[in-house]
């Protein structure tokens, strides 16, 4: 059965709505980039790059293939095309018991697509490659 925090995160993205995001982050998310070095901590920021890449996802054929769900945790493989590029990874979700995500790790493979996406997301972001 998917956890109630997890059902509402793939509604986000299959309805491509991150009106409500910020009411699943907690105050003091973190997210962890495959690209970026430092964890990004904090709502805002772990909320920037989940609606950036919401956006950068948007025009794909983007889908979750298969999840693990835990107690308070949960693995969700995804896959993508992005300008002719296969794109695979998964989301590494970590949430309290008010139901909040407090940590959101993406992983990418292969090597091709992490080249790929790192520009789209700089940009989306507006910083620097």
């Amino acid at each position: 059965m998917t956890p109630p925090v997890i059902q509402r995160w793939i509604e986000f993205v299959e309805n491509g709505s991150t009106d409500e995001l910020d009411t699943v982050l907690a105050d003091d998310a973190v997210f962890f980039s495959p690209v970026v070095f430092t964890p990004q901590e904090g709502r805002a920021k772990v909320s920037a790059y989940l609606r950036a890449a919401a956006k950068m996802f948007s025009d794909t054929d983007f889908h979750y293939v298969e999840q693990w769900c835990n107690d308070h945790s949960a693995i969700l493989e995804f896959a993508a095309t992005i300008h002719g590029v296969y794109v695979n990874g998964i989301d590494m979700i970590h949430w309290n018991d008010d139901g909040q995500i407090v940590a959101f790790k993406v992983m990418l493979r292969p090597i091709k697509a992490i080249q790929t996406i790192m520009p789209l997301m700089a940009e989306l972001l507006s910083i620097g490659p």
